[in-house]
């Protein structure tokens, strides 16, 4: 999503820490570029104007400009204003009684979905919650929400194909609510292209009529400057209590995240970042600076792997690993477990200076086509073939290429990659000396401690 910022941002800095000593000059010049690339990423100008002066403020100070490394506190300040911009710290839902959170915003925006989301995040932290269909203007929004419910194995309520009057509808949801047990009750409303007088009428009064805990506006990311405008409109109609941003894993600039919070005063308190139900994530204001600034993000890594890995399997793998039983079903195994965790774009991109060295990867190196590929070549595999993998040669490697629908090439390719794997798990000194490149000097265990984060192997 900030890949272009993170990029203009990364070389002022760089320019910033390579000089000796820092005056008002240089630091006018960066401030320049980097107002520049904010506008860029469409951040909306008064904003931007605003957020400039007080990184300015901060940086032309005596403390920064006798600092040892006057550049290094420069990007301190800027990342503590950019925190600081997003939210400052983490903004929960409340959820106290009688817990009802309104869904509202344009159509597009992934309403109904977030909707569902929320529903699998607060059921899997021990809620019991309920969706309720409101939207009775879109073709075939109440049947969506329903399969969703069905899907993630939610109460939901629908109301009838003719049913016109959205407050009625959320008073037979009350009614049927009760004899359901719920802890949370998740309203989805009706969305509109854009803003009109009809939408706001009607959102005002089921909100006036249920009085939520949470009015949450769900908000496509890559809407840009027309975001900012929405969040406004529906802020100054019904007054939301938060943000949902969608589609954040997406190419698009990102600057409504930027703005919203300034706009509306109100927290960005969730960001979707993929298709799946269980993609929907708490947004932590410092993290996202973190990311925006090329830092990575290692505590919400560590989140989602444990979340989606299951520790038993993982163990268990480790231990045939260690010792020297790892083979082509084992490696199946691994995939399967990797292949939950989502695309490997969106997750390695919380490594910190990613960026960098993802333009450094082969083309499609992130292709997660790849793996199904792979998975195909394994599945075509006996399972004699897969335990002793010595044993395939070339009519069984042709036999291979052919069920699984690639080439000879992509099979002997595999074989040898694996063949070069296992040798050096048989290796603990260069299985050592991997970890300890993947997470710097002390390896990735030593990056975890303090951050309270488990890891899956």
């Amino acid at each position: 999503m900030f890949s272009s910022l993170t990029d203009s941002l990364d070389k002022t800095f760089r320019n910033l820490r390579g000089v000796g000593r820092i005056s008002a000059t240089n630091i006018s010049e960066a401030l320049r570029d980097i107002r520049i690339a904010l506008l860029e990423a469409d951040v909306e100008f008064s904003v931007a104007k605003d957020f400039i002066a007080r990184v300015q403020a901060k940086a032309v100070g005596e403390d920064v400009l006798k600092s040892i490394k006057p550049g290094e506190q420069i990007v301190k300040i800027f990342h503590d204003e950019l925190a600081a911009l997003l939210g400052g710290d983490q903004a929960p839902l409340d959820l106290n009684p009688p817990a009802r959170i309104l869904i509202c915003g344009l159509n597009g925006a992934g309403k109904t979905t977030t909707a569902a989301k929320l529903a699998i995040r607060l059921k899997k932290d021990g809620r019991r919650p309920l969706l309720i269909a409101c939207d009775l203007y879109r073709p075939a929004a109440i049947d969506q929400l329903a399969a969703l419910a069905k899907q993630i194995d939610v109460p939901c309520y629908t109301p009838l194909a003719t049913e016109t009057d959205v407050v009625k509808v959320a008073k037979d949801a009350l009614v049927w609510a009760a004899t359901q047990h719920g802890t949370v009750l998740i309203f989805d409303t009706a969305g509109r292209q854009e803003i009109d007088a009809r939408l706001i009428a009607e959102l005002k009064r089921l909100n006036d009529f249920l009085r939520p805990k949470e009015t949450l506006l769900v908000a496509d990311s890559a809407t840009g400057q027309q975001a900012v405008s929405v969040a406004k409109h529906f802020d100054d109609a019904v007054g939301i209590t938060g943000i949902i941003l969608t589609k954040l894993d997406g190419d698009a600039r990102g600057g409504a995240a930027l703005s919203m919070r300034a706009v509306t005063g109100k927290p960005i308190k969730f960001a979707g970042e993929g298709e799946k139900l269980d993609q929907l994530f708490e947004f932590h204001p410092h993290r996202m600076a973190d990311r925006i600034l090329g830092m990575g993000d290692i505590v919400s890594m560590v989140e989602q792997v444990a979340d989606k890995v299951n520790e038993a399997d993982a163990l268990r793998s480790m231990k045939r690993i260690q010792a020297g039983k790892f083979d082509f079903t084992d490696f199946l195994d691994q995939m399967r477990m990797i292949q939950k965790l989502g695309p490997l774009e969106g997750l390695l991109g919380l490594m910190p200076g990613f960026s960098k060295i993802k333009k450094q990867l082969p083309k499609g190196a992130l292709d997660n086509q790849r793996l199904k590929r792979t998975e195909a070549i394994v599945l075509s595999m006996t399972l004699e073939e897969r335990r002793c993998p010595e044993i395939i040669k070339g009519s069984r490697r042709q036999r291979i290429a052919a069920g699984s629908g690639t080439t000879l090439m992509d099979v002997n390719q595999l074989i040898k990659q694996f063949a070069t794997m296992r040798k050096m798990m048989k290796s603990p000194g260069k299985m050592k000396d991997m970890m300890r490149q993947m997470g710097g000097q002390g390896g990735l265990k030593d990056m975890m401690k303090g951050l309270g984060g488990k890891l899956p192997f």
